[in-house]
């Protein structure tokens, strides 16, 4: 035990004083604003350009100054989490968009961006067709349903994050296209909804971050969830935690925000903070150590999930002090993901025994309070799967398999197997085991 360690920052400017600080986002159009990407080759900024064409990107000065260490950039795994690279698209794509950029035809360049980005999978698991939830015969927009006691929320107001994840599966609802975008402006039709399905306990409030609103706009779309007897916890799905912790702390309504937690706190609902960490540093920064016990003295709880990412996190060793850190803090390590099937899987996908590896490994490393991190969890058309081990049954090698969620009730917890395939990285690339023609799930009329 003696390598896990809380994350240590690498600079030297933190401080036990938290001064105010003023928003500023960077997108594509400001790359040339960011005064330390000049210390980058000026070929490595162009694919910058190109790629950020393509795929949404963000960033604020916080991040730029206190998460990315430059000494190491662009390996630097923070670096990689917000700025683009060009191994982030196909080498064709890359091209196609090059060559249109340097034509400087703006309609050769929106057709093919729109092509190059139809062919990333934009809306997986079946979010746009299969999880949208009716009322007499309608659809509700803006809400997501897939599990029958958890309902998805999208305020549109939220459609937005402090800074944007390059490997980032909600990629797009931030391009502009209205009709890849999941939000909604107004609670009633989730309340209307809610009322009619009593199974629902939870809400989950996401985007995008919903922490990028007002205090005063959140409020308006939590408060009506406290007069639903059946909701018994409202979760929020943020990255503010990491990528602008002044939120919590220093923002001018910071204090009524907290005020708002324990409002809901005290109503008997239970709130969950469902932050995204990706690499021990994010943790290190003494403001956003304040904005975690400001969070946790509301009487929320933060449960910490995120991928496993290629260039960002595959080791062992890098999850065992991520989640030791957050034990630490009093957050509660809640799932390591596979990255999804979209946008840009390629630079950041993993195989699936390896993903075994890195999860088992790490979970050696550290005590039974943070292997409560379930995983790796392919969040999947069918449901959430988990990948158990790798074992030989009758002579043949496969993957164990279970569900942590199903579409169908009656899947979860039920265990199968696959036949192990050393270079799938996902589930639509296993075959069932034992010369099975499907798995089970599939032959359900649910799917």
């Amino acid at each position: 035990m003696s390598e896990i360690h809380t994350a240590i920052p690498f600079s030297s400017r933190r401080t036990s004083r938290f001064e105010a600080r003023t928003y500023r986002a960077f997108t594509a159009k400001h790359l040339d604003e960011i005064p330390e990407l000049e210390r980058l080759p000026p070929a490595l900024r162009e694919e910058m350009r190109v790629v950020s064409s393509v795929l949404p990107f963000r960033v604020n000065r916080y991040v730029i100054e206190e998460l990315v260490d430059w000494r190491r950039a662009p390996d630097d795994p923070l670096f990689r989490l917000v700025f683009p690279q060009r191994e982030m698209l196909a080498p064709e794509h890359f091209d196609e968009v090059a060559a249109a950029l340097e034509s400087e035809s703006s309609e050769r360049i929106a057709a093919t961006v729109a092509k190059v980005r139809s062919e990333l999978n934009p809306h997986p698991a079946g979010q746009l067709q299969s999880n949208v939830p009716r009322i007499g015969g309608r659809r509700v927009e803006g809400l997501q349903h897939k599990y029958p006691e958890t309902v998805l929320f999208f305020p549109s107001q939220g459609q937005v994050c402090h800074s944007y994840c390059t490997f980032c599966f909600r990629w797009a609802q931030f391009i502009g296209d209205p009709d890849l975008r999941i939000a909604s402006r107004e609670t009633a039709a989730l309340t209307e909804y809610l009322a009619a399905h009593p199974e629902v306990t939870d809400v989950l409030v996401t985007g995008g971050d919903p922490l990028v609103m007002r205090t005063k706009a959140l409020r308006a779309h939590l408060e009506p969830l406290l007069a639903i007897e059946s909701i018994r916890t409202i979760r929020i799905g943020t990255k503010s935690l990491t990528f602008w912790p002044h939120r919590f702390v220093t923002d001018p309504d910071a204090e009524d925000l907290l005020a708002l937690f324990r409002a809901i706190v005290a109503s008997g609902k239970h709130l969950a903070v469902m932050a995204h960490y990706n690499h021990p540093r994010e943790l290190a920064p003494a403001i956003a150590r304040e904005a975690i016990a400001r969070v946790r003295a509301t009487g929320a709880q933060i449960r910490a999930q995120g991928p496993l990412l290629a260039h960002i996190n595959d080791s062992e060793e890098t999850w065992a002090r991520l989640w030791q850190a957050q034990v630490e803090l009093g957050i509660v390590p809640y799932y390591m993901f596979v990255e999804r099937d979209t946008g840009a899987r390629r630079y950041f996908e993993v195989p699936l025994v390896d993903a075994y590896r890195i999860y088992r490994g790490a979970m050696k490393r550290v005590s039974g309070l943070a292997r409560t991190a379930r995983g790796p969890s392919m969040s999947c058309h069918p449901g959430k799967i988990e990948i158990q081990g790798v074992t030989e049954v009758g002579g043949e090698k496969v993957f164990v398999l279970r569900f942590i969620q199903g579409r169908n009730p009656d899947w979860v917890q039920r265990p199968f197997f696959a036949r192990f395939d050393a270079q799938a990285t996902w589930l639509d690339q296993l075959r069932p085991a034992f010369g099975e023609p499907r798995f089970f799930f599939e032959r359900d009329p649910l799917n």
